[in-house]
């Protein structure tokens, strides 16, 4: 299972990534995240070009609530280079500017309201919305699955899972093992961490970023095998399977 750390507090990049991503660079964290809010587009640019000299993964998640502003930050994804795209209910739109780019596209799935993220939706809306996305194109969805409001999180993401043969991350207010295992249980290719992190809730009895690191680290790769997931037409049943 894959853990995406977020460099990320309050659903905003920290002021000082650069400096966390070289606290963190020896970690063996293999997955890097970030918003384009909360810092200058400038030192974004510096983020994810160390991010890619890391050999990292990259990815952009997009929390604005308004369309305008979400394509704005399709376009900075677009212009970083980042190789995921996470977030934003515009898919269409989404899709015909990522058109001709590398770059791999994992909506939001359900409703999501405010700043910091909520989700509403059951899981029946869940799994209509991952239908929706793998049909478009996507490669993926994002779920929100423990900032729902309506249903118990596993439950969305085991609809999402019965619903799709994309990449599904859970993102958003995962704090211990516990979770994080249960999520993989259900079905989860990989979870985010962010505030968590930096509010030192992941191991209270330590102080480094590192030490809080350590827990999903470890529980990344304790982590049970996904659960079965529907095959579609011409895709391979092996992890990790892409929507082309």
């Amino acid at each position: 299972m894959d853990f995406i750390f977020m460099l990320t507090r309050d659903d905003r990049t920290v002021t000082d990534c650069l400096d966390v991503l070289d606290t963190v660079r020896d970690l063996g964290v293999g997955h890097l995240g970030f918003k384009d809010v909360g810092v200058e587009p400038a030192a974004l640019e510096r983020l994810h070009r160390r991010i890619a000299d890391m050999g990292a993964t990259s990815y952009l998640e997009v929390v604005s609530t308004t369309r305008d502003e979400a394509l704005t930050s399709v376009r900075r994804a677009i212009d970083l280079g980042v190789d995921r795209l996470m977030g934003g209910t515009w898919i269409e739109e989404t899709l015909a500017l990522l058109a001709g780019t590398s770059v791999e596209f994992l909506p939001f799935v359900g409703e999501p309201l405010g700043h910091p993220t909520r989700l509403a939706g059951g899981p029946d809306r869940i799994a209509d919305d991952c239908r929706r996305a793998e049909a478009a194109g996507c490669a993926g969805v994002d779920l929100l699955a423990y900032r729902a409001t309506e249903a118990d999180p596993l439950d969305l993401v085991r609809a999402a899972r019965a619903a799709t043969t994309g990449r599904l991350v859970v993102a958003g207010s995962i704090t211990t093992s516990a979770r994080i295992h249960a999520v993989a249980a259900a079905g989860a290719d990989a979870f985010t961490i962010g505030s968590a992190a930096f509010d030192g809730s992941l191991r209270p009895d330590a102080g480094t970023l590192a030490a809080q690191l350590g827990v999903p680290l470890e529980a990344a790769a304790s982590a049970p095998a996904p659960g079965p997931r529907r095959i579609g037409p011409g895709l391979s049943p092996a992890p990790h399977t892409l929507v082309p």
